[in-house]
């Protein structure tokens, strides 16, 4: 009877497990993940910011007061 079972079936038993048994804790957890990809993303902006302050600054600068790059 066991003998048919395959890992496919392991993994639908216990997704069925963990949505009977942590249905109360899944919104939780996603409001947890999601809090924490939203500090992670300020924190790489700010990393990028000060790596390359040049590039931000440049980016806030408006294209008309830009120096035109030097033609060969």
């Amino acid at each position: 009877m066991l003998a048919n079972l395959t890992g496919w079936h392991g993994i639908a038993v216990l997704a069925i497990i963990v949505l009977i048994f942590g249905a109360s804790k899944l919104p939780a957890l996603a409001k947890s993940v999601g809090q924490s990809m939203r500090i992670l993303k300020t924190e790489v902006r700010e990393l990028d910011a000060e790596l390359t302050p040049e590039a931000g600054s440049a980016a806030l600068t408006p294209r008309s007061q830009r120096a035109a790059p030097p033609r060969p």
